[in-house]
């Protein structure tokens, strides 16, 4: 089982700036493409860490295997960032699938537009966590990774924003290490169905206000 997430701070550049951490009873199976534990492997913990939007590390991995150090987490877990205010995060819930989202959309793209000469400094990152109640499969782990996403895209696309996400977001799938492995993920599976269903009513949620980056908001 995983947590639901709490949300605390820790002090950076004479700020306290916020993060989510979800703990885990026993380690899960997870899949993901987060910047630290992403692939697929036993994870205890997830942290999603808002950060400023001049943000310049070049080891996010590192910088956040730190933040969990500090928090006390230890073993394999999985580190998010964005520069949303994680306080903000959106949660949901469809036939036993947990999902929590923090949804930043300013700077959307289509995923096979050509990339921009010089990015715009928005915030974009849209950082998705799952936990379905069932042991996937790993072919299932990913297949819920792809239904994740398109969830998303559908709901940005209802948002208005001809984009299918941002050139930043990233998602999270967990589940039981242990029971009959389920075999699909897709959008008609037993899990895959709620799943997507969860995911595009927390992103449809969070982005339909403006949401201004964290260090803006200080700033201002």
């Amino acid at each position: 089982m995983l947590s639901e997430p709490f949300l605390t701070t820790r002090p950076e550049d004479g700020s306290d700036i916020p993060l989510l951490v979800w703990r885990a009873e026993a380690p899960l199976l997870a899949v993901g493409s987060a910047p630290l534990g992403g692939g697929i492997g036993a994870r205890g913990w997830v942290v999603n860490a808002t950060v400023p939007m001049s943000y310049d590390r070049d080891d996010p991995a590192a910088h956040l295997a730190e933040l969990a150090d500090g928090l006390g987490l230890t073993g394999p877990g999985v580190g998010l960032l964005t520069g949303v205010d994680v306080s903000e995060v959106v949660a949901r819930t469809d036939g036993g699938v947990r999902v929590w989202a923090t949804v930043g959309l300013g700077m959307p793209i289509w995923a096979a537009a050509p990339a921009p000469a010089t990015p715009a400094q928005r915030v974009g990152t849209v950082n998705i966590v799952v936990y379905v109640p069932a042991r996937l499969g790993d072919a299932a782990l990913v297949n819920a990774v792809a239904t994740a996403t398109e969830a998303k895209a559908q709901a940005i696309w209802e948002l208005g924003l001809p984009a299918t996400g941002t050139p930043t977001d990233a998602v999270t799938i967990l589940c039981p290490a242990d029971g009959e492995p389920a075999p699909y993920g897709g959008p008609r599976s037993a899990w895959g169905a709620p799943l997507a269903r969860a995911v595009h009513a927390a992103v449809l949620a969070g982005g339909a206000g403006t949401v201004v980056p964290w260090s803006h908001r200080r700033a201002g």
